[in-house]
């Protein structure tokens, strides 16, 4: 069970503390309060824990403070949309408001490998009026062998860089809890030029110490990505976990499912579940066509692969692109044959403008069906 409470609630309101003291008398009941703080107000739910079938929703919601009662009706209570849950979904990020009901585009580098690329890319993006890219410094390899990235080396030129290009957030994977300390550190050093998403990728959906570790902490939003080889209800109970340890600024993102089922792609292109997902979970959904597709195959149409499957995203409702790119894709040091040249990123841009518009309309003719 769900209660929340009115907004900018005074914690040392009686009638508050009266809330708190019914609920701290319920037998058999824990419960947890979580506060999001926004840029007009402060937002206070609380999550019952226990035997809540017996609890009357009706009492509850007798109390002044609360606002309404929502019974959980899926295993990720803070994330999932429960029944009769029309909450917003939404957040907002160093100027960047991210929710189900927008589109950002995070083009950039796999693999942070230069300052000369690192500003070329930048420099491509704002002359396009993009406000966000993906940028690589930490890199989880499959070979040990395998080039693992610049690590935080990288970091103050990649930060100042941002910064002097207006780039307002920048997706970056970890893989330890440490990687977090060395990104917020850089941050400070450089003046905090930009914002950092963490990501979370496929290998790591699991690793439940590092999901507890990255949800604890409330500075950086989090991008997780579905595991590869795992159900989407165990990938959704994955951003579960960085909710429940108390960060809700989560993004879902797809990325295909590992299976040879695929070929000649990479992975099996999974955005049909898109919608699902925000059926299911109040979460903004990526998708992330380069690691789907992974290559520059195109048709008699002369339409790339990737441009194919991100519009079959983009029409399907998603929120956020992750695209590979690189000033030279023979040099890129990751994933080098599934990069779009920086050449391609207007008609990239045109092409989802083209599909975001038809996703749009679209909508509209469905609410127009929908309300007769």
């Amino acid at each position: 069970m769900i209660i929340i409470l009115h907004p900018d609630i005074d914690k040392t309101d009686p009638k508050y503390q009266q809330l708190i003291n019914y609920l701290s008398n319920l037998p058999g009941i824990s419960f947890r309060i979580h506060e999001e703080t926004g840029a007009l107000q402060t937002l206070t739910e609380l999550y019952l824990i226990g035997d809540t079938l017996s609890l009357d929703s009706a009492t509850i919601e007798s109390f002044e403070v609360v606002e309404r009662v929502v019974r959980v009706s899926r295993e990720y209570r803070i994330l999932g949309r429960h029944k009769d849950d029309s909450r917003a979904s939404e957040f907002e990020y160093n100027g960047i408001r991210f929710g189900q009901d927008n589109l950002h585009i995070f083009a950039g580098l796999c693999a942070v490998d230069t300052p000369e690329h690192v500003e070329i890319m930048m420099k491509a993006l704002r002359d396009s009026g993009q406000q966000c890219t993906r940028m690589g410094a930490y890199k989880p390899r499959t070979n040990p062998y395998s080039f693992q990235g610049h690590g935080k080396e990288c970091l103050p030129y990649v930060f100042e860089l941002a910064g002097k290009y207006d780039i307002k957030v920048i997706a970056m994977e970890i893989t330890h809890y440490d990687h977090i300390d060395e990104i917020r550190e850089a941050l400070a050093k450089s003046g905090s030029p930009t914002g950092v998403m963490l990501q979370i990728g496929t290998r790591n959906t699991q690793n439940f110490e590092l999901l507890k570790s990255v949800g604890r902490q409330r500075e950086f939003p989090v991008l997780l990505k579905r595991g590869f080889g795992i159900t989407l209800e165990e990938s959704l109970n994955a951003a579960e976990y960085l909710a429940s340890e108390g960060n809700r600024r989560v993004i879902f993102c797809l990325r295909g499912m590992k299976t040879n089922f695929a070929d000649p792609h990479r992975n099996l292109v999974d955005f049909a579940h898109v919608p699902v997902i925000k059926r299911m979970t109040r979460m903004p959904v990526g998708i992330d066509p380069s690691h789907s597709v992974g290559g520059r195959l195109a048709a008699p149409d002369h339409l790339l692969d990737i441009m194919h499957a991100t519009v079959q995203g983009v029409i399907a409702g998603a929120n956020m692109i992750l695209a590979d790119f690189h000033p030279d894709p023979a040099k890129a040091l990751v994933d080098g044959p599934q990069a779009l040249h920086m050449r391609e990123l207007p008609w990239f841009l045109e092409d989802i403008r083209i599909a975001r518009e038809a996703y749009e309309r679209r909508c509209d003719v469905a609410n127009a069906y929908s309300s007769i």
